[in-house]
């Protein structure tokens, strides 16, 4: 895997690019020069973690032919001071799944969620030696339990 990071101006703008060729957008906090132009390094771990965890439980779900209608993933991470130096790392992350859906399986959603941050998740992988990863799951059923005429 491999990827580029293009600085776009003369504070703390970048562009990173992937295989996908997607851009994303990067950007330092305005309290050192920052112009809010993008996501901050340390929220595209969060966003890395929730977005990994999410393929996975989506791919595994679809298999079970569980009609999700909505997806979300909260990641609050908790940043730890390291004696003698200027870096945070996460030692706490916290992932909340929201679902909605119709005659959904909490059972399936929940073995879904565990299969992916105990055996598919690579992110997960990366930072649980460093942070305790915890989750929990809200399930909500879609309006009235009915799907909608096509």
């Amino acid at each position: 895997m491999k990827i580029e990071l293009v600085r776009r101006d003369d504070a703390f703008h970048f562009e990173a690019s992937g295989s996908s060729e997607a851009l994303v957008h990067i950007d330092a906090s305005q309290d050192i020069g920052g112009q809010n132009l993008g996501v901050r390094p340390m929220e595209l771990l969060l966003m890395g973690l929730a977005s990994c965890s999410a393929i996975d439980v989506v791919l595994i779900l679809k298999k079970q032919r569980q009609e999700i209608t909505d997806f979300r993933i909260t990641a609050e991470g908790e940043r730890v001071k390291e004696d003698n130096t200027d870096r945070k790392p996460y030692r706490n992350i916290h992932l909340h799944f929201k679902l909605a859906g119709y005659n959904l399986d909490k059972t399936k959603i929940e073995r879904a969620i565990k299969l992916s941050m105990e055996k598919y998740c690579s992110a997960t992988a990366q930072l649980e030696g460093s942070a305790a990863i915890t989750h929990e799951l809200t399930l909500e059923e879609a309006i009235e339990n009915i799907k909608p005429p096509h």
